[in-house]
């Protein structure tokens, strides 16, 4: 927190050697004191501390469960995906006055649509499902054509597929654009990651690493697409230097969750990621304290794990198992990751300077956390949500369970903060909080039915959004 690599710190004067509160600072800014520079670094750290905490100002119900949902870089733009293969697309040029303006559809998907990336120009958006095929769509307006098809099973051009996987059959959990647009990696239930060439159009790389599905994948940094990241139900993130596979293994390990990871996000700079994992905990890794492929190779992750299945909670704390192989550099808690892979991210750098981190939950709330993993905030999307809409309303009817009575629930399955504005979107929240309910044995994907205890849950799927135009003070929300 105090080297400067996540944000500027302000500096300390004074016999008491304390932080100024904001006040202070706001008094001096008003008085003119000091000079331009000093303004400047006064203002920023004002900034810093306006995280978004009060009550939203926007609320955009669907009719299907939405999974995920991001800002554009310039924060021009923001988009949504949903169970019912849709991805709406807002204009948010003025974070405070968002504009829909066009849907894309997924044809043939299975289940929902998984994941979705938005090229470094903002023209493209790519989207999946879980099967092989990526839907690429143009996010112009003016652009109604039928988005073009990405097959990632296609791996030397000849329309010949790939029949890696279970049962011969893959989907794609997560992908990303490379930072110059010209390449999209893809994490994928045949415990792969592949890497697409859109100019190609086809996969030019397949990265068989894990034992188990790849839930989350990443690029190291923008300006170079040599360094990945992939997170796995086998509970290991491992990097991969495209520069040295020629023995196929990884360039380093990060050991240390004990069940599944859900998600990771690359800071950008090269070093550091941070990850969601079904043990309940978020961690924030260091490249450089990557534990060798040679070392991994005689651990076996799998040993301090409980297996445990986030579709049936509660987790087990007591039983919590440790890995002594630990490298992560911070683990921060609070958060429930359940039912859903629950995503987590960097704040950016420039409404926050890159000062937290933050996750949706289960139980309806969006964390953030300081970098030394005491709480900076949380934001109780449930209570903001609850019943906005009558129960009796048939478009999402089958939202219920069949067993009599009724309660509201949402889970925010991912989060987005504004890059230059205090506003976040979460399903559901005005940073768009994704939002999630419980599913019974009917509602399930093929394959799991017959698994699910009783659940009586009301979900609203859609989206929240929520600014302030104050530092927050103990999170109570106005």
């Amino acid at each position: 927190m105090e080297s400067g690599k996540f944000g500027t710190n302000e500096p300390r004067r004074g016999t008491l050697n304390r932080k100024k509160k904001m006040a202070y600072r706001t008094m001096m800014r008003e008085l003119g004191l000091g000079s331009p520079g000093t303004e400047r670094g006064s203002n920023n750290l004002i900034s810093h501390d306006m995280i978004p905490s009060s009550s939203p100002d926007s609320i955009i119900n669907y009719n299907s469960r939405c999974y995920s949902g991001q800002f554009s870089e310039d924060g021009n733009f923001f988009f949504t995906c949903s169970q019912d293969f849709k991805v709406r697309m807002y204009d948010t040029s003025n974070p405070y006055r968002w504009k829909y303006y066009k849907t894309a559809n997924y044809y043939g998907g299975q289940w929902t649509i998984t994941d979705a990336t938005l090229s470094p120009d903002n023209k493209y958006l790519a989207y999946s499902s879980i099967r092989p095929i990526v839907s690429l769509a143009p996010t112009d307006p003016e652009n109604d054509a039928d988005p073009h098809t990405l097959d990632f099973a296609n791996m030397d051009g000849s329309n010949s597929r790939s029949r890696g996987g279970r049962y011969g059959h893959w989907g794609i959990w997560s992908l990303r654009f490379s930072g110059d647009g010209r390449e999209i990696v893809a994490g994928t239930s045949d415990y792969s990651v592949y890497v697409y060439d859109v100019e190609a159009n086809r996969s030019i790389l397949r990265i068989p690493g894990h034992s188990d599905d790849v839930n989350a994948v990443c690029y190291g940094d923008k300006s170079s697409p040599h360094i990945l990241y992939s997170g796995s139900d086998d509970t290991t993130i491992k990097v991969w230097d495209r520069r040295s596979l020629g023995d196929g293994r990884e360039a380093g390990v990060f050991l240390g969750h004990t069940e599944g990871v859900t998600y990771i996000d690359s800071k950008g700079d090269g070093r550091h990621v941070i990850s969601n994992s079904k043990d309940q905990t978020m961690k924030l890794w260091d490249m450089r304290k990557m534990i060798s492929p040679d070392k991994a190779a005689t651990i076996e992750p799998l040993d301090y794990s409980s297996s445990f299945d986030y579709r049936y909670p509660p987790y087990d704390e007591p039983g919590r198992m440790t890995n002594p192989h630990d490298c992560s550099l911070v683990t921060f808690r609070g958060h429930e990751v359940l039912r859903t892979l629950i995503r987590c991210h960097f704040s950016p750098p420039g409404s926050t300077d890159g000062r937290y981190v933050y996750s949706g939950s289960h139980d309806g709330s969006v964390y953030i956390w300081n970098l030394d993993a005491t709480l900076k905030g949380k934001i109780d999307v449930l209570q903001h949500t609850k019943h906005t809409r009558p129960a009796g309303d048939a478009r999402y009817a089958d939202t219920w369970s069949r067993g009599g009575g009724g309660q509201w629930q949402t889970i925010v399955r991912d989060v987005s903060w504004h890059p230059n504005a205090p506003v976040i979107a979460g399903k559901r929240f005005i940073k768009v909080f994704r939002s999630y309910h419980v599913l019974t044995s009917r509602q399930r994907p093929p394959g799991t039915a017959g698994t699910t205890a009783s659940a009586r849950v009301l979900f609203t799927p859609g989206m929240m959004v929520c600014k302030t135009t104050r530092p927050s003070q103990g999170w109570a929300l106005a």
